[in-house]
Protein backbone atom coordinates (compact mmCIF):
# COMPACT_ATOMS: atom_id res chain seq x y z
CA UNK A 1 0.00 0.00 0.00
CA UNK A 2 1.29 3.97 -0.85
CA UNK A 3 -0.18 6.37 1.76
CA UNK A 4 0.12 9.76 1.24
CA UNK A 5 -0.32 11.65 4.19
CA UNK A 6 -1.20 15.41 3.47
CA UNK A 7 -0.70 18.54 6.21
CA UNK A 8 0.24 21.30 6.52
CA UNK A 9 3.40 22.73 8.37
CA UNK A 10 3.73 21.81 12.06
CA UNK A 11 1.06 19.78 12.57
CA UNK A 12 2.31 16.46 13.87
CA UNK A 13 3.35 15.17 10.78
CA UNK A 14 6.64 14.34 11.29
CA UNK A 15 5.64 12.32 14.26
CA UNK A 16 2.93 10.24 11.78
CA UNK A 17 6.24 9.38 9.70
CA UNK A 18 7.96 8.07 12.81
CA UNK A 19 5.11 6.44 13.65
CA UNK A 20 5.01 4.31 10.44
CA UNK A 21 8.58 3.63 10.04
CA UNK A 22 8.34 2.04 13.28
CA UNK A 23 6.39 -0.26 11.66
CA UNK A 24 9.32 -2.57 10.20
CA UNK A 25 7.44 -3.21 7.11
CA UNK A 26 6.94 0.16 5.57
CA UNK A 27 9.42 2.58 4.17
CA UNK A 28 8.83 6.68 4.86
CA UNK A 29 9.91 9.29 2.35
CA UNK A 30 9.82 13.28 3.65
CA UNK A 31 8.35 15.92 1.85
CA UNK A 32 9.51 14.89 -1.28
CA UNK A 33 8.29 17.32 -3.24
CA UNK A 34 10.38 20.41 -1.42
CA UNK A 35 12.48 20.62 -4.09
CA UNK A 36 11.10 21.04 -6.54
CA UNK A 37 8.36 23.61 -4.67
CA UNK A 38 11.24 25.80 -3.42
CA UNK A 39 12.68 26.07 -7.36
CA UNK A 40 8.96 26.65 -8.48
CA UNK A 41 8.62 29.63 -5.80
CA UNK A 42 11.75 31.18 -5.39
CA UNK A 43 10.94 31.08 -1.57
CA UNK A 44 13.81 31.97 0.85
CA UNK A 45 13.39 28.95 3.20
CA UNK A 46 15.57 28.30 5.67
CA UNK A 47 18.34 26.21 4.17
CA UNK A 48 16.71 26.55 0.78
CA UNK A 49 19.92 26.17 -1.26
CA UNK A 50 20.65 22.78 0.81
CA UNK A 51 17.03 21.28 0.35
CA UNK A 52 17.50 21.66 -3.31
CA UNK A 53 20.28 20.21 -3.23
CA UNK A 54 19.28 17.21 -1.34
CA UNK A 55 16.38 16.14 -3.73
CA UNK A 56 15.27 15.90 -6.89
CA UNK A 57 13.92 19.28 -8.44
CA UNK A 58 12.24 18.19 -11.23
CA UNK A 59 8.34 17.38 -10.01
CA UNK A 60 7.60 14.54 -12.98
CA UNK A 61 10.84 12.43 -11.50
CA UNK A 62 9.20 12.94 -7.82
CA UNK A 63 5.81 11.77 -8.97
CA UNK A 64 7.37 8.82 -10.81
CA UNK A 65 9.05 7.76 -7.65
CA UNK A 66 6.39 7.35 -5.46
CA UNK A 67 4.45 5.39 -7.91
CA UNK A 68 7.47 3.16 -8.46
CA UNK A 69 9.45 0.76 -6.62
CA UNK A 70 8.99 0.83 -2.94
CA UNK A 71 12.33 1.77 -1.25
CA UNK A 72 13.54 -1.48 0.41
CA UNK A 73 11.12 -3.63 -1.19
CA UNK A 74 8.72 -2.93 1.82
CA UNK A 75 5.19 -3.68 1.82
CA UNK A 76 3.85 -0.49 2.35
CA UNK A 77 5.36 2.94 1.33
CA UNK A 78 4.44 6.44 3.68
CA UNK A 79 5.00 9.43 1.65
CA UNK A 80 4.74 12.81 3.84
CA UNK A 81 3.77 15.34 1.80
CA UNK A 82 3.15 19.27 2.38
CA UNK A 83 -0.32 20.66 0.86
CA UNK A 84 1.29 23.82 0.12
CA UNK A 85 3.77 22.11 -2.41
CA UNK A 86 1.55 20.79 -4.63
CA UNK A 87 1.87 24.77 -6.49
CA UNK A 88 0.11 25.01 -9.94
CA UNK A 89 1.98 22.93 -12.44
CA UNK A 90 3.15 20.12 -9.78
CA UNK A 91 1.88 16.34 -11.07
CA UNK A 92 -1.03 15.46 -9.53
CA UNK A 93 -1.96 12.16 -11.57
CA UNK A 94 -0.14 10.36 -9.80
CA UNK A 95 -2.69 10.92 -6.50
CA UNK A 96 -5.08 8.29 -8.07
CA UNK A 97 -2.46 5.35 -7.72
CA UNK A 98 -2.51 6.13 -3.91
CA UNK A 99 -3.96 5.97 -0.76
CA UNK A 100 -4.46 9.67 0.27
CA UNK A 101 -4.94 10.82 3.96
CA UNK A 102 -5.32 14.18 5.24
CA UNK A 103 -3.71 15.39 8.59
CA UNK A 104 -5.33 18.74 10.12
CA UNK A 105 -4.73 20.42 12.91
CA UNK A 106 -6.29 23.94 14.29
CA UNK A 107 -5.14 27.05 12.69
CA UNK A 108 -4.03 28.97 15.50
CA UNK A 109 -1.97 26.02 16.30
CA UNK A 110 -0.21 26.23 13.13
CA UNK A 111 0.26 30.00 12.73
CA UNK A 112 1.71 30.25 16.06
CA UNK A 113 4.15 27.02 15.59
CA UNK A 114 4.90 28.01 12.40
CA UNK A 115 5.66 31.75 12.86
CA UNK A 116 8.21 31.26 15.30
CA UNK A 117 10.45 30.10 12.56
CA UNK A 118 9.46 31.48 9.22
CA UNK A 119 8.15 35.33 10.08
CA UNK A 120 5.74 36.70 7.86
CA UNK A 121 2.95 34.17 6.68
CA UNK A 122 0.39 33.99 3.51
CA UNK A 123 -2.34 31.81 3.76
CA UNK A 124 -0.84 29.94 0.73
CA UNK A 125 2.13 29.45 3.57
CA UNK A 126 0.40 26.98 5.85
CA UNK A 127 -1.61 24.85 2.89
CA UNK A 128 -4.98 25.09 4.77
CA UNK A 129 -6.98 25.95 0.98
CA UNK A 130 -4.71 23.72 -0.84
CA UNK A 131 -5.55 20.79 1.52
CA UNK A 132 -9.35 21.76 0.86
CA UNK A 133 -8.61 21.58 -2.66
CA UNK A 134 -6.73 18.59 -2.90
CA UNK A 135 -9.26 16.65 -0.63
CA UNK A 136 -11.84 17.78 -2.77
CA UNK A 137 -9.59 16.53 -6.37
CA UNK A 138 -8.86 13.01 -4.28
CA UNK A 139 -12.71 12.95 -3.46
CA UNK A 140 -13.15 13.30 -7.43
CA UNK A 141 -11.40 9.96 -7.96
CA UNK A 142 -14.02 7.86 -6.35
CA UNK A 143 -11.94 8.32 -3.48
CA UNK A 144 -12.99 8.56 -0.20
CA UNK A 145 -10.17 9.92 2.09
CA UNK A 146 -9.48 9.63 5.58
CA UNK A 147 -9.40 12.66 7.52
CA UNK A 148 -7.45 12.65 10.96
CA UNK A 149 -7.05 15.56 13.52
CA UNK A 150 -3.53 15.44 15.48
CA UNK A 151 -5.36 16.81 18.54
CA UNK A 152 -6.95 13.49 18.46
CA UNK A 153 -3.72 11.95 17.97
CA UNK A 154 -2.25 13.59 20.72
CA UNK A 155 -5.39 13.14 22.67
CA UNK A 156 -5.42 9.07 22.79
CA UNK A 157 -2.95 7.91 19.89
CA UNK A 158 -3.78 4.42 20.17
CA UNK A 159 -7.16 4.44 19.85
CA UNK A 160 -6.79 7.17 16.24
CA UNK A 161 -3.98 4.97 15.05
CA UNK A 162 -6.04 1.47 15.67
CA UNK A 163 -8.87 3.11 13.97
CA UNK A 164 -6.55 4.88 11.20
CA UNK A 165 -5.44 1.08 10.46
CA UNK A 166 -8.54 -0.28 10.13
CA UNK A 167 -9.70 2.29 8.03
CA UNK A 168 -6.79 1.74 5.69
CA UNK A 169 -6.92 -2.03 5.90
CA UNK A 170 -3.96 -2.26 7.50
CA UNK A 171 -2.84 -4.52 10.23
CA UNK A 172 -2.52 -2.63 13.61
CA UNK A 173 1.23 -2.72 15.17
CA UNK A 174 2.02 -1.30 18.75
CA UNK A 175 5.38 -0.45 17.30
CA UNK A 176 3.66 2.51 16.07
CA UNK A 177 3.50 4.25 19.20
CA UNK A 178 7.10 4.27 19.73
CA UNK A 179 10.55 5.37 18.63
CA UNK A 180 14.23 6.51 18.95
CA UNK A 181 15.50 9.32 20.35
CA UNK A 182 16.70 11.06 17.89
CA UNK A 183 15.47 11.40 14.03
CA UNK A 184 15.10 9.06 11.63
CA UNK A 185 18.06 8.35 8.37
CA UNK A 186 14.70 9.59 5.86
CA UNK A 187 14.71 13.30 7.77
CA UNK A 188 15.07 15.81 4.99
CA UNK A 189 18.19 17.83 5.36
CA UNK A 190 15.67 20.85 6.78
CA UNK A 191 15.54 18.58 9.72
CA UNK A 192 17.69 20.42 12.13
CA UNK A 193 16.18 23.59 11.73
CA UNK A 194 12.05 21.75 12.36
CA UNK A 195 12.51 18.50 13.81
CA UNK A 196 13.93 19.64 17.11
CA UNK A 197 11.15 18.46 19.57
CA UNK A 198 10.57 15.30 17.45
CA UNK A 199 13.92 14.14 17.82
CA UNK A 200 13.63 14.81 21.44
CA UNK A 201 10.96 12.39 21.54
CA UNK A 202 10.14 9.36 22.07
CA UNK A 203 6.37 8.72 21.29
CA UNK A 204 3.37 11.14 20.92
CA UNK A 205 2.98 14.44 23.10
CA UNK A 206 0.16 14.46 24.87
CA UNK A 207 -3.12 16.09 24.32
CA UNK A 208 -2.56 19.94 23.78
CA UNK A 209 -3.80 22.56 26.04
CA UNK A 210 -5.97 26.36 25.21
CA UNK A 211 -5.88 27.72 21.92
CA UNK A 212 -2.97 30.25 21.82
CA UNK A 213 -4.15 33.87 21.36
CA UNK A 214 -3.18 35.30 18.39
CA UNK A 215 -3.22 39.42 17.62
CA UNK A 216 -3.11 41.05 13.97
CA UNK A 217 -2.18 39.78 11.01
CA UNK A 218 -1.37 36.53 12.73
CA UNK A 219 -5.45 36.48 13.98
CA UNK A 220 -6.39 37.57 10.31
CA UNK A 221 -4.89 35.11 8.75
CA UNK A 222 -6.71 32.11 10.95
CA UNK A 223 -9.34 34.01 10.00
CA UNK A 224 -9.21 33.24 6.50
CA UNK A 225 -7.74 29.28 7.29
CA UNK A 226 -10.38 28.62 9.95
CA UNK A 227 -12.91 27.42 7.14
CA UNK A 228 -10.99 25.08 5.13
CA UNK A 229 -10.05 23.16 8.48
CA UNK A 230 -13.49 23.24 10.23
CA UNK A 231 -14.89 21.51 7.17
CA UNK A 232 -12.77 18.92 6.91
CA UNK A 233 -12.98 18.55 10.70
CA UNK A 234 -16.29 17.51 10.30
CA UNK A 235 -15.65 14.72 8.58
CA UNK A 236 -12.73 13.52 10.93
CA UNK A 237 -12.14 9.81 11.98
CA UNK A 238 -13.40 9.15 15.05
CA UNK A 239 -11.59 6.68 17.43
Amino acid sequence: MRIAMWSGPRNLSTAMMYSFAARGDTAVVDEPFYAAYLSATGLGHPMREAVIASQPADPGAVAASLTGPVPGDKAHFYQKHMCQHMTEGMPRGWMAEVVNVFLIRHPARVIASFGAKFGAMTLADIGFAQQSELFDQVSALGQKPVVLDSADIRRDPETMLRALCVALGLDWDPAMLSWPQGGHPADGVWAPVWYGAVHRSTGFAGAEGDLPKLEGAAAALCVAALPHYERLAGLRLRG
